[in-house]
């Protein structure tokens, strides 16, 4: 029992440093509390903004965008990523464009993701959709490729075709590659709902920020730095749990 305690502490042991470390340094005038406020300061307008309810309002809406996105992106991905790890004319004819399309920076599409959407909440949802795509298209089609032929022979030698073939062989193998392309693509996801989130928002964390900035309000623009890595933490800790239902049968989640 001691050493499982142990084990989930020590994680959070360098962030507990840092806190304490923050504010003491603020307490005693090394670091000015204009430019960065205590915990105890970003604690109380935490409480303010949630008991205000305006906290809860833009961050579900930061949230159905981010799920939304991830929806729509994720699931063309791993269409794809299926499509061509299976067919080698769709990898021939698709995979080109598709890795032009990767190399384009998301801030270079903001300009004509207005003008093709406006500044509604498509555009945002456009832009998140097409930061998750690509992570989890790659590692999809990597996983696919790299399936042991042999299962696949073996497979066929049991009459396991079709639908079958890929529920219980090509799935299940490609499985651990697609969870770290969900894992990265998650990571991109906020870093991409910020972008969005700045294209004439009114609600959702980044307007939330936005705004803290024009009036100086440091405290609250820390707040949402604070609110994205915990939207991180739980959304990885999430993809972590799934990937470990999902691979009971694998060898190296058996002990995990």
């Amino acid at each position: 029992m001691t050493n499982k305690f142990i084990t989930s502490f020590i994680p959070w042991l360098i962030p507990i440093i840092i806190v304490i470390v923050w504010q003491v340094a603020v307490a005693v005038g090394v670091v000015s509390a204009q430019l960065l406020p205590a915990p105890f300061t970003i604690l109380t307008s935490f409480y303010n903004l949630l008991v205000s309810g305006e906290l809860f309002y833009h961050m579900s809406g930061s949230l159905a965008r981010a799920l939304i996105g991830l929806l729509i992106g994720g699931g063309i991905g791993f269409v794809l990523g299926v499509a061509n790890g299976l067919s080698k004319f769709s990898y021939a004819f698709t995979d080109t464009t598709l890795q032009m399309i990767r190399n384009i920076p998301n801030l270079a599409l903001v300009p004509l993701v207005i003008i093709w959407f406006g500044i509604d909440e498509g555009a945002k949802i456009f832009l998140v959709s097409i930061g998750v795509m690509f992570p989890i298209y790659i590692n999809t089609l990597h996983g696919i490729k790299n399936i042991d032929p042999g299962f696949i022979e073996m497979g066929k030698m049991y009459g396991v075709k079709g639908w079958r073939l890929f529920k219980e062989i090509l799935l299940p193998g490609a499985l651990p590659s697609i969870f770290v392309g969900l894992r990265y693509s998650l990571g991109v996801m906020w870093m991409t709902l910020i972008v969005a989130e700045t294209i004439a928002s009114t609600r959702g964390v980044g307007y939330l920020a936005m705004t803290a900035q024009q009036f100086m309000q440091s405290d609250i623009i820390i707040i949402t730095i604070l609110l994205y890595a915990f939207f991180g933490k739980i959304a990885d800790m999430l993809s972590r749990w799934g990937e470990k239902r999902a691979l009971r049968w694998h060898k190296s989640y058996v002990n995990n």
